[in-house]
């Protein structure tokens, strides 16, 4: 599980990587993060579903040119209102009272600072207008809408100068005349003629719609398309000398049939409308998130080498000329996967954020040697993150017992920034969490997590839930989990692992799912389970299982082969693989893992990993649950085991969210879902107990 190369989690590691001044410091931040709204126990109550909408999402960080200020936004769910809303907020490095930057009643998103670090600009739909980008003073005021684009705007950046935005716009919809002269028309019909032709939350792709570059001047208000044809750009960003913007995009013949997005560059005062275009990456997979050296002479970028692996294969960290060569792997020998690279303002060393095990650091690298440096590790997950002035780092930073919030990492010192939810967290028990390790049935040592039921005792057995994350190639990390805190506050001990197929653990440990779901995580699963059993915590009488999207994949694989569970809920799950070839989104994927089904013995390998073609042997009560329109994984699954459930006489309870995808977006909707969880445990896992309560 561990690589030679370089210390993975904190584990039972060196301390090689990791100086004395800094773990002095880490043993600060661990201080200062307690919370100064300490309650005394016995006021304290236990978390319920509708909790999770007192809770705030912080996220996208953004540090002033001076380094002065974070910019971030903050999330507000509104169970009574039915919806959500994000403004955005300013709070300085030093830390004090966060300032609310956007008004309240609409809601606004990206931050970003003009290069002179005077303005802060933001997205927002506002005035019936389609999204915009928005600015006001940094002091205060009114903000004032910077673009008019009529269709609205996907992305923008500030060009270095400050004189440009860089704007991301999908073509304008075309017009369609279908019965417009009729005082009932029904809607066009959908004319599709892509191979991908469908995309969860999205519906149906049609026409010919792309996304392209155009510079918008400030001064002029003129707007100029600098890329165009019959392809998407994204991601888009400055040269630090303004003249050049690197893009990412698909050019090859057939986009939908593949997942190979190169880097492409382009002048940014072209008048050919990107005509003329530099590829400086030709790697047959997917190469993303360019970021550029501060001399303008390279870019780093994250890259996928081995594209047949599809979701399996590791994210590596590469650089390449700006104008064109050899691109360079930094990260092949560390087998963990990347994200978000950024050059130091010393253009030697790159940062990026790393998945080890089910932590998230982030580490810095040497361009000339390859040596790697954690500079925020532990049990925790970094999230987010700006670089600044002077080396210093915003990010946002997540435990198992506290939501994100943005730390500050200066002069190798962290401190915490926000707190936006230790208020309502203080008036609340929250569970303890163990992180644990122990051997799967080949001998595979498996990670996972424990949550403890609140006012867990040592030497009684409780009620336990075996919950599996999504993906598949996912995990459970080091951070805060509403979901285990609630059924913790019901009385459950809630076994959560990370089992082969998940990400943190190396290309080889996640490809082992290939074409043989419900096998191996299947015991890796297990084996959680019973060492929560043979630790003396979990009653081996009252189980539970389930989980959403992979999770209820799995789940679904649980039940067809072992009878241990007395309660199982799947959600979003699927059921008879084949049936899905055409229906959900995942073609391309299929395809590469399975092969198609009507080649040679293909059809073999999609009927292996079925669950409905052992259907039979499911004793266990089970509730199914999905969205009405979920194309990623289509509820005609979820219809499936439940029609097979009912003529089997197995007890079982279909719910169908109406119009809702994968997510599901209303607030009622998603507490509805948590309470039908406990119900559902509570009845067929507890036998109709009596819940843990205040």
């Amino acid at each position: 599980m561990n690589i030679q190369d370089l210390p993975t989690s904190s584990k039972n590691k060196p301390p090689s990587i990791l100086n004395k001044s800094f773990l002095i410091a880490i043993l600060i931040w661990i201080a200062a993060t307690e919370t100064s709204f300490q309650v005394e126990a016995q006021n304290l109550r236990h978390l319920e579903p509708s909790d999770q909408f007192g809770i705030q999402r912080v996220g996208a960080p953004v540090l002033s040119p001076e380094a002065e200020w974070i910019a971030y936004t903050l999330t507000e769910t509104s169970l009574e209102q039915e919806s959500s809303e994000t403004r955005v907020w300013m709070v300085s490095t030093n830390g004090g009272n966060a300032l609310p930057m956007t008004v309240s009643g609409t809601s606004s998103g990206n931050p970003q600072w003009s290069p002179d670090g005077k303005f802060l600009s933001f997205t927002g739909a506002r005035d019936g207008s389609d999204n915009q980008v928005w600015i006001l003073d940094r002091r205060g005021g009114e903000a004032r809408q910077l673009t008019t684009v009529e269709q609205g705007i996907r992305d923008y950046r500030w060009s270095p100068d400050g004189s440009l935005l860089l704007l991301t716009i999908q073509d304008p919809e075309a017009k369609n005349g279908w019965g417009s002269n009729k005082a009932n028309a029904p809607q066009a019909p959908w004319v599709i003629d892509r191979l991908q032709f469908k995309r969860d939350g999205q519906g149906y792709l049609t026409g010919n719609r792309h996304t392209h570059l155009y510079t918008f001047d400030l001064e002029t208000q003129n707007l100029t398309q600098i890329t165009s044809g019959d392809y998407n750009e994204s991601q888009a960003t400055w040269s630090p000398d303004g003249q050049r913007i690197a893009f990412l995009s698909n050019r090859t013949a057939e986009p939908d049939g593949n997942q190979n997005t190169d880097i492409w560059v382009v002048s940014s005062r072209n008048t050919d409308k990107g005509q003329t275009l530099l590829q400086v990456t030709s790697n047959p997979g997917s190469d993303s998130s360019p970021s550029w050296s501060p001399d303008g002479k390279w870019i780093t970028y994250v890259s996928v080498i081995e594209p047949d692996l599809i979701w399996y294969a590791t994210s590596h960290l590469a650089v390449v000329p700006s104008n064109g060569g050899a691109a360079k792997i930094l990260t092949g020998h560390i087998d963990r996967n990347i994200s978000s690279p950024q050059f130091r303002e010393n253009g030697k060393d790159i940062i990026f954020r790393m998945e080890d095990s089910s932590e998230d650091h982030l580490v810095q690298i040497s361009t000339s040697d390859g040596t790697p440096e954690r500079l925020i590790k532990g049990p925790l997950s970094v999230g987010q993150f700006s670089l600044g002035k002077n080396g210093i780092i915003a990010t946002l930073i997540s435990t198992l017992d506290k939501p994100p919030e943005i730390h500050l990492l200066q002069k190798n010192e962290l401190n915490r920034i926000t707190y936006t939810n230790d208020k309502i967290l203080a008036g609340i028990k929250i569970a303890d969490v163990k992180n644990v390790q122990f051997p799967s049935k080949d001998g595979t040592e498996i990670e996972g997590f424990v949550t403890f039921p609140i006012g867990f005792e040592e030497g009684i057995r409780y009620p336990t839930l075996l919950r599996i994350h999504g993906g598949p190639v996912s995990q459970y990390r080091h951070s805060f989990n509403f979901e285990a805190q609630l059924f913790a506050a019901n009385g459950y001990v809630v076994v959560q692992t990370n089992p082969r197929g998940s990400s943190g653990y190396g290309q080889k440990f996640s490809a082992d799912l290939w074409a043989e779901w419900g096998v191996r995580d299947y015991e890796d699963v297990m084996a959680g389970v019973d060492y929560a059993i043979e630790r003396g915590w979990s009653d081996p009488d009252q189980l539970g299982v389930g989980g959403w999207s992979y999770g209820g994949i799995l789940t679904d694989h649980v039940i067809t082969q072992t009878d241990r569970f007395s309660g199982a809920i799947t959600g979003a799950s699927e059921f008879l693989y084949v049936a899905n070839y055409g229906h959900d989104h995942y073609q391309l994927q299929w395809e590469k893992e399975l092969g198609l089904p009507w080649e040679g013995n293909n059809r073999e390998a999609w009927e292996a990993i079925s669950p409905f073609n052992k259907v039979d042997r499911i004793t266990t009560p089970t509730l199914v649950m999905g969205g009405e329109k979920d194309w990623n994984v289509p509820i005609q699954n979820g219809e499936q085991i439940y029609q097979a459930l009912r003529r089997l006489g197995v007890p079982t309870e279909l719910v169908v969210y109406p119009g809702q995808g994968h997510g599901l977006r209303p607030p009622s909707y998603q507490k509805d879902r948590y309470e039908r969880y406990l119900a559902w445990y509570n009845k067929w896992v507890k036998k109709n107990q009596i819940p843990v309560s205040d």
